[in-house]
């Protein structure tokens, strides 16, 4: 976790958000995301004060919309699920726009839909503003089990290695002329995918390896030790304060 990795979630900039430890603002956004969780669902007033807290902090971090929109697009194949809800679930059913729907499925689709999707948006917003080795180092901070922390330094690493791998070997087959028609053609993905792990296994074994004979003893050393102050502290509990607030309203008014 030495050298810094860009990722295409991040986006750079000198907000008040940005400069936050990354730990405070990890801590800021599980707090948010479980409060939202608590939050009853029949309270659909306060899903919609939590949306306007995510875009106060948006604005703030001067993140745009459109970032923030298409990097939520990994939030579809839950939209997909949450859709079918109301057709599949038991109990009464209600008439809406020619269909006979669950008055269930239809409370279980919005559950999903309002609180996945505030969720994701807290998340995106947090990658948007931190970057990927200062969450890593956030959430060594937080305790967090050292060897969790190491899997995913890793992963986030050499998923790109992996990625540029599989694009090696696709422009080797297309270039010799294969083209994925149909059921005969899975022998050969079948072999790339096996190809594809050995080249992987290798790959991993050379860089333990290398980290072996550069000291490597099971734990990644760390150069950022620097602890976040009160005020920091107080500026990342805004948000999971003011969610909590809007939860416990939206208790009260049931």
């Amino acid at each position: 976790m030495g050298a810094g990795h860009a990722h295409r979630l991040y986006r750079h900039g000198h907000s008040p958000v940005h400069r936050l430890p990354a730990h405070t603002k990890i801590a800021a956004v599980l707090a948010f995301v479980l409060t939202v969780v608590a939050t009853p669902r029949e309270a659909m007033w306060a899903f919609g004060a939590y949306a306007l807290l995510l875009a106060a902090v948006a604005a703030l971090s001067r993140v745009p919309a459109r970032h923030l929109l298409t990097r939520m697009l990994i939030e579809v194949p839950f939209v997909a699920f949450a859709v079918l809800m109301p057709f599949v679930a038991q109990g009464p059913h209600v008439e809406a726009l020619g269909m006979s729907l669950s008055e269930s499925g239809l409370w279980g689709a919005w559950n999903v839909l309002a609180k996945g999707t505030l969720g994701v948006a807290a998340s995106v917003l947090l990658a948007s503003t931190t970057e990927l080795r200062e969450i890593l180092l956030g959430l060594q901070r937080l305790r967090m089990p050292p060897l969790l922390v190491q899997i995913a330094s890793f992963m986030i690493r050499y998923g790109d290695v992996i990625a540029d791998e599989m694009r090696r070997m696709r422009l080797a087959r297309v270039s010799r002329g294969f083209t994925a028609r149909g059921v005969r053609q899975w022998s050969v993905l079948a072999k790339t995918a096996g190809a594809l792990f050995i080249r992987a296994y290798e790959r991993g074994e050379r860089v333990h390896l290398a980290m072996v004979s550069r000291g490597y003893t099971g734990t990644m050393p760390t150069a950022d030790e620097t602890a976040a102050t009160r005020t920091q502290w107080s500026s990342a509990a805004a948000l999971p304060l003011a969610a909590l607030a809007v939860c416990l309203m939206g208790w009260w008014t049931l």
